[in-house]
């Protein structure tokens, strides 16, 4: 077997989202093993890596970076931190895995993509939803003409715990603008990426954003802090094909979601996607798709398990999805090809929302543009060239880490709190 990609986490500490994420992900996954990780502290680096049974810890992203025994470097910590840390990787020719969103804003992010291509390495941002397998099984459903040519989509979803009057102390720091994490860039981030990947981009927008709240009470002390960004989100525009789509995300103070809701309309029938399980977001919620027909007879539609990217071990949830995306990153490795999502699909995405704002700002309908094909890679650096992945079929187990299956299987589990905010809420401490 290939040698497997030694990986290195930035933000690991024991409450963090790598670890109820990242972590049991790869704990089941072949190709890799978890080598570092990095907080802001050589302490809680230790006692996060002696949790996890991981050799290495580091007080810094730079430190992690530099060293040997790293080839894919892992960036799960609060937005601003994100520039800094992909620099590190790419100024030590690592291939590099962050969480969504990119950047802060789509300066940074198209700086963080242009970076990247000409390190040569594979990067690849964590919009699980492109891998997602009710996603990938109702964007087959369409490709095949299952309810004919789409004439509409549209989409509700919950956007808790952003957006509300109360905050828990856990995100108090994403009430401005310049931290990135917010109803809009996560919530909507996310859910536009799986329309996305169903019914494809958008090629207009028109959009209404509303903060009904400038101070939120922080959950825990009762504080009152200042709040500037929006709480609730309506937009509606075309698709490429035509198509009209219409999203609305309202934001709330529960520690999970309530739920969300798609309807695509075609011709010849209709979709219908709601969650398994309501408190669990569009990008990793394991989809219930239904068909209404033409003459109004309703077929449920399981996901076929085919669509299953990754060993049936894995917990389901963000783990699975996330799990996923680790696997494409491996084969594109492997292949010497981008893996998908990447930077440059992150900074279309970053642009959608741009346009979002703007639309908002100024009441003027946004035109886009379609979405760049990723690209190619340059040379990669020697040391990734010579650590390929292990094939994509490969299932036999590798052990994980000492006490590392243990502890993140543990870790899986919560939905609340730090787990609410996804791949934006990680912490450097």
């Amino acid at each position: 077997m290939p040698e497997r990609i030694r990986v290195g986490i930035v933000g690991a500490s024991p409450q963090s989202w790598a670890a109820a994420a990242h972590l049991p992900a790869l704990a089941h996954l072949d190709e890799f093993t978890v080598t570092a990780v990095a907080t802001t502290r050589q302490d809680s680096a230790r006692a996060a890596a002696n949790t996890f049974g991981i050799r290495h810890a580091f007080a810094s992203a730079d430190e992690l970076a530099s060293h040997p025994e790293v080839d894919l470097m892992v960036v799960s910590v609060k937005v601003p931190a994100h520039a800094g840390a992909v620099r590190a990787a790419l100024a030590a020719g690592k291939h590099v895995y962050t969480e969504w969103p990119l950047a802060v804003d789509l300066a940074e992010a198209s700086a963080l993509a242009d970076a990247a291509a000409a390190a040569g390495v594979v990067h690849a941002v964590n919009l699980q939803a492109y891998h997602a397998p009710g996603a990938r099984f109702v964007a087959d459903l369409l490709a095949d003409g299952r309810i004919g040519p789409i004439e509409s989509v549209s989409m509700t979803a919950a956007g808790d715990p952003l957006g509300g009057s109360r905050i828990p102390r856990s995100l108090a720091w994403s009430t401005e603008p310049a931290a990135g994490n917010n109803l809009l860039t996560v919530m909507a981030g996310h859910a536009l990426a799986a329309l996305e990947r169903v019914a494809g981009p958008l090629a207009d927008v028109s959009a209404v954003l509303a903060n009904h709240h400038d101070r939120v009470v922080v959950a825990e002390t009762g504080e009152l802090i200042p709040n500037h960004v929006p709480g609730q989100l309506a937009l509606h525009g075309r698709l490429g094909s035509g198509a009209l789509l219409s999203l609305a995300i309202h934001g709330g103070s529960a520690p999970t979601p309530s739920g969300f809701a798609i309807t695509i309309a075609g011709a010849d029938g209709a979709l219908t996607i709601t969650p398994a399980d309501p408190a669990q977001y569009p990008g990793w919620a394991e989809w219930r798709v239904r068909r209404r027909g033409a003459d109004g007879a309703t077929t449920d539609l399981p996901v076929p398990g085919r669509y299953r990217l990754i060993a049936a071990g894995v917990p389901a949830g963000p783990a699975a999805h996330i799990a996923a995306v680790y696997r494409e990153i491996s084969l594109a490795i492997t292949e010497g090809r981008p893996a998908h999502p990447g930077f440059d699909t992150a900074v279309h995405h970053h642009r959608t929302l741009a346009a979002i704002e703007r639309a908002a700002q100024t009441g003027v309908r946004q035109q886009l543009h379609p979405p760049a094909e990723p690209r190619r890679r340059a040379a990669a650096p020697a040391g990734a060239r010579q650590r390929a992945a292990a094939p994509a079929g490969a299932h036999q187990r590798v052990a994980a880490p000492a006490g590392a299956r243990q502890q993140t299987a543990a870790a899986a589990g919560p939905r609340h709190g730090a787990a609410a905010h996804e791949q934006a809420g990680g912490n450097l401490a």
